[in-house]
Parts: structure tokens; sequence; C-alpha cells
């Protein structure tokens, strides 16, 4: 885009009037500049732009800079070396940066716990109890219901990898525990292993802990690797409407799951061969009237209706915090206990969690690839990746959430290695659950005053006393209780569906919809792995669908000018110049989005900018000058030199002018190497916009002038 500078006026009185190149008409000066170009004259040297562009140039980028913001310091949004007048430039000098801080920079644990301040205390504290009093019920529930392993191995999922990622992890509110959807995925790979009789002879106990084990190990190596090699950047190409479709297509399958054992009809269901959640909805509906525990029923629907009360009042005691924070979930669960011992439940067909050995295999602590686990290493690697994939979508959600709330920044490759590493050690404790970042409880953990990871530390702390000292008091525990528990998280779930339906109706994104709506069915009729997959690779081809079409315009100049501006942003601007076809490719040349770069071309040759259909006439004329405006291009890869020299190759051969104007360093030494530059010729390298149009105009008028003559 070429602008004027300050001095613009005054400097126009000293140079020569700019005469737009108009000739006998459209068509002979595109044939008149067509063989000028053909005839292979050479293009005049030593001629001078008119004018120097001021401090607004016309290769001002379009588009706005990815600045990363400075680092700050951890508990406040004050930028480190900030001078109280605010008023003082940093050096221009490049330091360099000291081993400490690096270790700082990837261990954030050691910058924040020997600075840490003694008055940000009580708030942690009061995050990881309140946190805890939810978790413990919460991952007791995940452990038994979805996952049907032992309490403890939910138990340990909320405390070793929370306490890994509190050292590593750069949110300060994130809290790492087990999800009901990954448990859910667990608990459905292990009934699949034991459908086949090479495996059943292993017994529930054991497929369980191996299954649970090898994947949580996977997901840690997994999402180690990807943070390490920076791919982080996965949660912006991946859509949030498939996270919401597969969201809420999980809640569904966790409420149809929980609603076996809410009716008591779970010895009945082990006598059958329920596979998708259509079946299971058809066996509660076939059963629930004939083979229904009356009492389990009324003790797990009274438990859930007494959460949901219990919430709602919650909502009208916002400014009274001790009622406001009331633990419900951890007081239903006690009293429940409680009644179940007191009115011997278990003695009337109500089934109770009973004893819970602290052991999970052989050894509390063992290397997880064994020979046991080995045996499903294979089988459930793409398991593994697809957990990665919605566990980490969900924790930078809730990361993100949080460090725009407190004022700080996150970074996703580290938030990937300290998920990667909390999950590594936490698979040396067979029968470890996955676990990741929580949006509802990182929220709370938050407004109740969490400030650091020192939270998740006393969270870590407490759910492991609960393992030791805990368990035992849960003896008379009715799980029809633990159904009530995750309905309750389901509820939470389907909560924000409206709204984001709303949403997408509103802004009339019929895509995102679609994919909603894709993924919502693949993961209800097929299964869980089913449709996360598939909608992603669908995600994946419209991002590059997307990416693979550069973004060019045709730039016009406004009149009375020698300003050059996008012609559909800017209605004033004219392309004067009859046969002169000025783009300016608006983003760096990659493998991806040159491929198309001549068909692009083509079509705004023939059909200018605005949108049309491949048969209709074209409204245009093919261009006799093309003038390429690179000022956004800022690199340029191997496949695309290539393919831009190709391009140069086929314009020349049609005797077609070429000019390249606002070329930058990176690109002109790639364009060197890959001898567009010899193809073209120096001169053919422009400053600006003007300045090719200079050169343009006096080819035509050496060409003219003989015949004229």
């Amino acid at each position: 885009m070429d602008a004027q500078g300050p001095g613009a006026s005054a400097d126009r009185a000293h140079r020569p009037h700019w005469t737009p190149l108009t000739l006998s008409g459209r068509t002979s000066a595109a044939s008149s500049l067509r063989a000028m170009f053909s005839s292979g004259a050479d293009t005049p040297t030593g001629l001078k732009t008119p004018r120097t562009p001021g401090p607004q140039a016309e290769d001002a980028p379009i588009l706005g800079a990815d600045v990363e913001q400075g680092r700050t310091d951890y508990g406040t949004a004050r930028p480190r070396g900030e001078s109280q007048a605010g008023s003082i430039r940093p050096t221009l000098h490049r330091r360099r940066t000291s081993n400490w801080a690096k270790v700082n920079y990837y261990v954030p644990s050691t910058a924040w716990i020997p600075a840490y301040s003694w008055t940000l205390l009580g708030g942690d504290l009061l995050g990881g109890l309140t946190v805890a009093c939810m978790l413990i019920p919460q991952s007791v529930s995940y452990a038994t219901s979805l996952a049907r392993l032992s309490p403890v191995t939910g138990l340990f999922s909320a405390a070793i990898p929370g306490l890994i990622y509190a050292l590593f992890g750069t949110s300060r509110q994130l809290n790492v525990s087990p999800e009901a959807s990954l448990s859910l995925l667990i608990g459905q790979a292990i009934d699949e292993f034991l459908h086949d009789p090479h495996f059943a002879k292993y017994g529930r106990d054991g497929v369980g802990i191996a299954v649970s084990t090898v994947v949580t190990f996977q997901i840690g190596v997994i999402a180690l690797l990807l943070g390490l090699f920076r791919l982080g950047f996965m949660d912006v190409v991946l859509s949030r409407a498939l996270l919401r479709g597969f969201v809420t297509a999980v809640a569904i399958v966790i409420l149809v799951e929980q609603l076996i054992p809410m009716f008591g009809l779970t010895a009945l269901r082990n006598q059958y061969q329920l596979h998708t959640t259509l079946d299971k909805l058809m066996f509660i509906v076939e059963n629930v009237w004939t083979h229904s525990h009356q009492l389990t029923m009324i003790i797990g629907f009274g438990a859930l209706l007494l959460l949901l009360g219990i919430r709602s009042l919650k909502g009208f005691f916002k400014r009274y915090t001790l009622i406001y924070r009331l633990p419900e979930v951890l007081l239903v669960v006690v009293f429940s206990t409680i009644l179940s011992d007191k009115l011997d439940w278990d003695q009337q067909g109500v089934e109770i969690l009973g004893s819970v050995p602290v052991n999970t295999g052989n050894h509390l602590v063992q290397f997880p690839l064994t020979q046991m686990t080995l045996k499903f290493l294979r089988r459930t690697t793409s398991l593994s990746v697809v957990c990665v994939i919605v566990g980490f979508l969900d924790s930078i959600v809730a990361a993100k959430q949080n460090a725009g709330l407190y004022g700080y920044s996150i970074s996703p490759n580290r938030e990937l290695v300290a998920l990667g590493a909390g999950n590594l050690v936490g698979s040396f404790v067979p029968g470890t659950l996955p676990a990741f970042g929580s949006i509802t409880r990182s929220k709370i953990n938050g407004e109740v005053g969490a400030r650091t990871q020192m939270s998740s530390m006393v969270c870590s702390i407490v759910v492991l006393l609960a393992v030791f000292y805990l368990m035992p008091w849960l003896y008379y525990l009715p799980k029809t209780v633990l159904g009530a528990v995750i309905c309750l998280v389901v509820f939470s779930l389907l909560a924000e569906v409206p709204h984001d339906l709303k949403f997408y109706w509103r802004l009339r994104s019929w895509v995102d919809l679609s994919l909603m709506a894709l993924t919502f069915a693949l993961t209800i009729f097929w299964d869980l792995e089913m449709g996360i997959a598939v909608s992603l690779v669908i995600s994946l081809l419209l991002v590059i669908h997307k990416s693979s079409k550069p973004r060019m315009t045709i730039l016009g100049r406004l009149p009375g000018t020698d300003v050059w501006k996008p012609v559909d942003e800017n209605p004033e601007a004219q392309e004067d110049a009859a046969g002169v076809l000025i783009v300016r490719i608006r983003e760096n040349l990659d493998f991806a989005n040159t491929a198309q770069l001549k068909e692009r071309l083509r079509r705004l040759e023939l059909y200018g900018v605005s949108k049309h259909h491949p048969s209709d006439e074209p409204e245009r004329e093919h261009a006799s000058v093309l003038v390429f405006h690179l000022a956004d291009v800022d690199s340029i890869d191997a496949s695309a030199a290539m393919i831009f020299y190709e391009l140069v190759e086929t314009y020349k051969s049609r005797g077609v002018g070429l000019f390249i104007t606002h070329l930058k360093k990176a690109p002109r030494e790639f364009f060197e190497r890959a001898g567009v530059i010899k193809l073209l010729g120096e001169d053919a390298i422009c400053k600006d916009v003007a300045s090719a149009m200079v050169r343009v105009e006096k080819l035509s008028r050496e060409r003219a002038g003989p015949q004229r003559w």
C-alpha cells in the first residue's frame, strides 16, 4: 500500500506530475504491452522512483504483527524491569540468558517456590482444600463407575499428576486430575479386551490395571514429545465446535452408563453384552420396570435431587463465602455413608463400595512397561492419541481462561510438557487413570483464592492422605450415590450446550454446527474413538483447505495520488493502467498455499476480487503486465520458490511483463538461489509500486514512440 509521508505535499511540487498509463484503448494497450515484453526488450536501468515514500510507506504490512509479550513476574502483571516512570526505552543490544534463567523458564517452580509470598498461603490453602473436597468423591466415582477399577486408582490419579504439574506447569490455577470422558474411554477399552477370550482369562482387575497403566504411560510420552517438538498450536487448529460436540456426546454416554447402577441393574447388566449407547439405553427401557431395585433407585435419585437442590440454593448466597463454597458433594457422600451404616442398606440389596485395598497390583510402584502391560501396548496407542488431544484441548481452554482472568501468560508447549510429565510419573503407580486440567475445578480454585500452584500441592497432599486414612470410612458408601455424583457432572457439561448452539446459529456458522452434529452423532451411534477421530480428520481438512488458498488482493490507485490500496476494501481505488494487474500477496509463501497460486492469479485476471462461479464468462482480459507486491511476505520455503519459478516461466512464455516490489531480504535470498531473480532480471525488482509503474510507462512510451513516427 503506497502512503504519503508528512512532507508529501511539499515534495510533490518538486517532482514531475504522474500521468496515468492511458493508451488508445484497453485492447490496444494490452496488445502493445504484451508485444513489448514478448519481444525481449530490456527494461531501462537507472530510473529513480519519482517519490520516496514517507514513514507510512506502501510496504507497511496490511496484517497486524503477532508480537509476544514480555515475561512477567510470578503473581504480578507488571513487566519485569519496567521503570517507575515507564518511559525509559530498553537497550537495543540482546543480553545472553543465563542458565539459571533457562531453568526457571522450563521449570517454573524453581522461580516461584523460592520467591513464594506467605501472604498468598491463605488463598492457596483454601483453594486446595475446596478442590480436594470436590475431587475425592469425584475421583472415586470416575474410577468405580466409569473405568470400573479400584477407587484407589482414581485417587492416585488425582494426587500424583497434579503434584508433578505443579512443578512444571505455567498455569497458576489449573487443577490436573482424572476426567469423566477419559475415564469412560478407559472403561470401554477394558470392556473390549474382556470380550476377547485371549485376555478375559486375566480377569477384570488384571486387564483393567494393565490397560489403564499402559494408556497413561503412552499419554505421558506422547504429550511430552508434542511439547518438546513445540506442537502446542493444536489448540488453534482443532475446532471448538468439535470439542463441544464430543463433550456433549460423552455427557449423554456417561448419563446412560450411570442410569444402570442407579436403577440397580448392575448385576443383570453383567449377563448381557452391551456395546453401544443405544444397546444400553434399550436395556434400561426393557428392564427398568421389572428388574430395578427400588431402594437403590430412591437412594440414587434422592441423592441427585439433593445435590441439585443444594447447588441451586447456593446461588442465592454468593455474598456469603462460607455457604457458597459449601462442598455439597462431600456432604452428600458422608451423609449417605452414615445412613447406609446405620440403616444396613447393604443387607437390603444396595451395592456399597466395600473394602478398598491400598495396593494396586503386586507393587505400589513399578515400571509401567511390564510383560503384562506390553500385551496391550499396540492396541491402545490410538486410544492414547485420542486421550491426549481431548485432554489437552480441555486443559488449554481452562488454562487460558484463568490466565486471561488473572493477568499472566501461559505456554501451550510447556503445558504439554507438564501434562505429559504428570501422566508419565503417574503411570509408575499401576492402574492410575489419565489426568488433565478441568475447567470447572480450575475456575473454582481461582475464585476461592488460589494464586499459585501451591494450591495443587495442598490438594494432592490431602488426596494422598485420603488414600491411606479416608477409604476405610467409606466402606458403606452406596455406589448409586457415586452415580449421582457423576450425573451432577454430566449436567454441568450439558449446561453450556444451549449457549453454544445459539451462538453458532446467530453467526450462521453452518460449518461449525455441522461439525458439532457429526461429532455428536458418530460418538453416540458408533463409539467414542470413531466420533472424535472422524471429526478430527474433517477439522484438519477444513484447516488445510483454508490455508491452501493464498490470500491475495488487487491494488488500485486512489485518484490524484500515488497511493495504491486494495480495491475490495477501498471503492475509490481504481485500476487506471490498462493491462496492468497489481497483486498484493498478504501472507508468507509455503508449499501449502503456493500450489494454487497460478489458479488464483488466473481468477484474479479474469474475474477480479468478486465472487464468481467457474462457469461464468470472464469479466476482464488477461493481464499484459503483472506486478507482485510482496511487502507481507517475510518467508518462503523451497517448494514455494520452485512453484514461483515455474509461474514466472509460464508468464514470460506468454509475453507478460513481470515486476516484484517490496522484496525483503529472506525471500530475495531464496529467489536468488532458486534462479527467479536471474530469470526475471535485476531490473524487474523494484523498490515500490511507483517505481514499477514508472518503468512500465517508460517502456510503453519507448515502444509506442517509433510507431507514432
